[in-house]
């Protein structure tokens, strides 16, 4: 074999691994470990340097967290690829090991319950992400000026990919998160929360962004480039002014104004829907990354290109009114666990429809809803159980036969009752903040509004793929005979005829109709449904 086919097949190896090391999948969530159940995480602080040259971050974390039993471990999750090189536990050195992307910290006897400090110094090579938002890690890039250009996503796969951590959705930090970040000076980082202030010595400038609000872990992040900070103030429905701040690329920094533009139209027509702004206290941010948009807390992303959609006039990007919509579905109304993720996916993508149905009017909303059913793939279940990990539950159909339900939910119970309940979702303190919601609480709370039995119908739609089956027969030569043979209450539903639209309660008995064409079985489409005709 001569020096060439040798070289070959060394790159050859070498590309093989770096692929299947960057292309590797993490889970977030899962099945609660009990050493995790046992800590309530308080509040984190992460200070890292990044060296953009070699991709390599190098800091540390500190936790303020509380056991509510006495324990001889303490685990946080981090990815074997990072190095932890030191813990300390309220000040003191404490053995630990690393495996397993867990850090397993033990006590020779036992940690008390009760509050502790623990520090964890790490550092390494992140992993870079294959498919951002979708893959997560770190995309290291550069913007067209040949800045560097940073950013993060980590929904799926865990904030444990950069940082030590509780990686499950069950559990924010209370008291919120510090977090410093030390660039090459001349470029900026945009983060969560409110700019407490930079510092710089020599070449190096440190950011120092703060949260008092609970927040998601895949939300403690942040993104760095030459960044152009335009700001304009906004006035909330309930009359406090924050101000909506968009990082954009200083090269791209002439397109600011018209994001901002949409981004005030679209808060009010969110806050009509869902009450205020949830983060009043510090800011509406937007920061510009090279990969679609998410929904990162006060500081969503926003990928697209600047050529917006037009419908009557208006300019629209579903990806940047969907991420932000997730500022009240997912960041200030959170699943306890991924099992139930549909309720931030589903709602947010209805949200979208809600958006059409104020530039639009009714036949707008309705058409969209239409894209969204012919999307749905109805594979497996929205809700499969609990304790559900982040890979297993995610599909297409949490946001589009989520946002289906949301339509037929309204149909069901009307919109006198469904809008007033939908908000009361999204703004009661029993539902929000450092609270999180399960499937059934939201089925409860529409019970409860509609003073209709609606556990049948959360369960028929969002725990099974069964779809409304309905038989027509005709039986006379303008007579017609429907009946439902699966679906488990009863419910309205429209029937076109050639006399008209008519409402029925459809049950297991038939339904007889007379009509000289033939009918049309829900025509706007609120039940997702199998038509047979016999």
């Amino acid at each position: 074999m001569n020096y060439k086919s040798v070289f070959t097949l060394i790159f050859i190896f070498f590309f093989l691994n770096l692929n299947a090391q960057n292309s590797q999948r993490w889970n977030s969530g899962g099945k609660l470990n009990p050493l995790q159940a046992n800590m309530d995480i308080q509040h984190y602080t992460l200070s890292l340097d990044v060296d953009i040259p070699n991709q390599f971050i190098k800091g540390f974390v500190e936790v303020k967290l509380k056991l509510t039993n006495p324990a001889d471990t303490i685990l946080f999750d981090l990815i074997d690829r990072l190095e932890v090189t030191k813990i300390t536990v309220d000040k003191q050195v404490i053995n630990f090991s690393h495996k397993d992307d867990k850090i397993f910290i033990t006590h020779p006897k036992s940690f008390n319950a009760g509050p502790h400090n623990v520090r964890i110094e790490y550092g390494g090579k992140p992993p870079i992400a294959a498919r951002p938002p979708w893959n997560g890690g770190f995309t290291w890039t550069k913007d067209k000026n040949g800045k560097p250009w940073v950013v993060i996503n980590c929904q799926s796969d865990g904030a444990k990919l950069y940082f030590p951590c509780k990686d499950h959705p069950s559990d924010e930090p209370n008291e919120g998160v510090d977090l410093f970040v030390s660039v090459p000076k001349g470029l900026t980082v945009a983060a969560f929360g409110v700019l407490q202030g930079t510092r710089t010595k020599g070449n190096t400038t440190t950011f120092h962004w703060k949260t008092n609000y609970t927040i998601s872990n895949y939300c403690i992040l942040f993104n760095i480039a030459d960044y152009q900070l335009v700001s304009r103030p906004y006035k909330t429905i309930l009359g406090h002014t924050v101000p909506i701040d968009y990082y954009i690329l200083r090269q791209d920094a002439n397109h600011a104004q018209v994001v901002l533009d949409i981004r005030e139209r679209d808060a009010r027509i969110l806050e009509k829907y869902f009450g205020e702004y949830p983060w009043v206290n510090e800011k509406m941010g937007i920061a510009q990354v090279p990969n679609p948009g998410m929904e990162h807390q006060t500081m969503i992303t926003y990928g697209d290109p600047f050529n917006f959609k037009r419908f009557r006039g208006h300019s629209y990007s579903d990806n940047l009114y969907h991420e932000f919509a997730h500022e009240w579905w997912a960041n200030k109304v959170t699943n306890k666990d991924w099992a139930h993720m549909w309720i931030q996916e589903g709602i947010a993508t209805y949200a979208e429809a809600l958006c059409f149905r104020e530039l639009t009017g009714e036949k707008g909303y309705d058409s969209l809803l239409i894209l969204f059913k012919n999307r749905i793939e109805n594979k497996k279940p929205l809700v499969q159980g609990e304790e559900v990990n982040s890979q297993d539950t995610y599909t297409r159909d949490i946001y589009f036969k989520g946002a289906l339900f949301m339509n037929t939910l309204r149909y069901v119970i009307g919109d006198e009752v469904f809008f007033p309940t939908l908000k009361k979702l999204a703004t009661d303190p029993k539902y929000t903040y450092d609270n999180f919601v399960t499937t059934d609480d939201v089925e409860k709370l529409f019970s409860q509004e509609s003073k209709i039995n609606l556990k049948p119908l959360f369960d028929f739609y969002l725990r099974t793929t069964n779809l409304m089956e309905i038989t027509m027969k005709q039986t006379g030569l303008t007579s017609w005979a429907v009946k439902i043979q699966k679906f488990p209450m009863q419910f309205p539903i429209e029937i076109a005829t050639s006399n008209g639209v008519t409402k029925f309660q459809l049950t297991n008995e038939p339904i007889k109709i007379e009509s000289l064409t033939l009918p049309a079985v829900d025509p706007e489409n609120h039940y997702l449904k199998r038509i047979t005709i016999e």
